[in-house]
């Protein structure tokens, strides 16, 4: 297995004062971010571990794929700013990217372009799974069977020791998500499952197989084909959230690819996590019509009013989520292409918007319409149901939970996933026969 130098350097050391001794500790620092205290031997030398529920000020790891300024409102790929990314690459080359730590030249795209695409079939066994489900399945329950069903099927790339199968395992789970996601979507509506075609692009190929029927031809849209590959980009990865770190946790196990990425599915299905947009949609439909919207709004302004407006502001942004600028100009694009203005739901979105970005309320506490805000809208005008946007979000994650899966393999200091906790139940007691008690 190929080994990851660490780039971390020193960056001097802290000093803890713990019951009349001292302990140093050192600091590293990466090439952008905070500094980090490495505790790694603080339980060996002093006997504490450190108290950090979700893990919110503990770095789990060393990486040099995804860095998040959220102060800032900066967001990189590899040191590529997203926005740079979404305007001028596309989903494929941004894979090349994750996987290899390069854009890719004109004769690596080819190859990489030919060695997915000829990877989007799946086993035709795999039909018989999706037959075992409920017609009402959620997409995502399907998902999470499916894709842990991969290495049944694909034992010839399981071995994570081996740098040749786990790359060949890399480019399955990108080029097959798509063909497993169209699917899912084709078997809870009643139509019949479309095979890939090789000679189209990613993003077409994934529209054509969700929504063609077999008995016309359909035709590609290109600005649909660029907002939807634009939406793959933006959330291709996002840090050490909590899929990502779900996936890193099963493959510090020793896991194989499949499983891990099933089991980032399963965390990413949380409605903390991949349901914003869903829930940013939910409430448009609450406001329900445009001369609503000042009530809602003097309502989210109220402090004793419960209510809030999803899809404004983020976690970890606290300016303007970069991925969102992005986002607005291919929501736009295509509200104006299919047309919004037959549906309420849209004109609502855009007016909220237009209010938003004015309000000094908003302005002031930095409330700016965030990505979930843009996608959930466009995702709706392009023709999914709610059901399938998280379905949708895995498929374009599933690029940045293999990098970071790989590098993980990768990195010298890995160890099994073992985080310690602060007991605080019953000191030990001694047996009482249940007669006695």
């Amino acid at each position: 297995m190929s080994v990851r130098e660490s780039k971390a350097v020193p960056a001097g050391s802290a000093t803890l004062n713990y019951q009349n001794k001292t302990y140093q500790i050192p600091a590293l620092a990466g090439s952008e971010g905070p500094n980090v205290l490495d505790i790694r031997k603080l339980y060996g030398d002093s006997g504490l571990f450190t108290y950090d529920p979700g893990f919110t000020s503990t770095a789990s790891c060393e990486s040099n794929l995804t860095f998040i300024d959220g102060d800032k409102g900066i967001l990189l790929y590899r040191g590529y700013p997203i926005d740079v990314l979404a305007e001028k690459s596309s989903f494929l080359e941004v894979c090349h990217l994750f996987l290899y730590g390069e854009l890719p030249n004109k004769q690596q795209m080819a190859e990489f372009d030919h060695s997915i695409t000829f990877h989007t079939m799946v086993n035709e066994q795999l039909v018989q799974f999706f037959r075992g489900f409920r017609r009402d399945a959620h997409p995502m329950a399907v998902m999470c069977g499916v894709v842990g069903a991969l290495s049944a099927f694909y034992h010839d790339s399981t071995d994570i020791n081996d740098p040749r199968q786990r790359e060949v395992a890399s480019h399955r789970l990108i080029a097959k998500m798509p063909t497993l996601a169209a699917m899912a979507y084709k078997y809870s509506v009643g139509q019949p499952f479309v095979y890939p075609s090789n000679a189209l692009g990613y993003t077409e190929n994934f529209l054509r197989m969700t929504f063609s029927v077999p008995a016309e031809e359909y035709k590609i849209n290109p600005i649909l084909a660029k907002a939807l590959d634009t939406i793959f980009i933006l959330h291709a990865d996002h840090e050490q959230n909590a899929s990502t770190s779900t996936v890193r946790l099963a493959g510090s196990s020793g896991a194989n690819p499949f499983a891990c990425i099933a089991a980032g599915i399963a965390c990413l299905w949380g409605p903390a996590h991949g349901g914003a947009n869903e829930a940013a949609l939910k409430m448009l439909e609450e406001i329900g019509t445009v001369d609503k919207i000042p009530e809602f709004i003097k309502r989210a302004k109220d402090p004793s009013d419960n209510f809030r407006l999803m899809g404004f502001g983020h976690r970890v942004y606290k300016n303007y989520d970069p991925r969102a600028k992005a986002m607005q100009v291919q929501a736009h694009a295509v509200l104006e292409e299919v047309g919004h203005q037959n549906d309420p739901l849209l004109k609502v979105a855009m007016e909220l918007e237009r209010i938003a970005l004015q309000d000094e309320y908003f302005v002031e506490k930095k409330l700016y319409p965030n990505i979930d805000f843009y996608s959930g809208i466009t995702l709706r005008a392009l023709g999914f149901p709610v059901s399938m946007f998280t379905v949708l979000f895995a498929l374009a994650r599933t690029v940045g939970w293999i990098a970071q899966w790989k590098e993980m393999l990768e990195d010298p200091h890995q160890k099994i996933g073992r985080p310690r906790q602060l007991y605080t139940g019953p000191k030990q007691r001694d047996y009482v026969d249940i007669a006695k008690r």
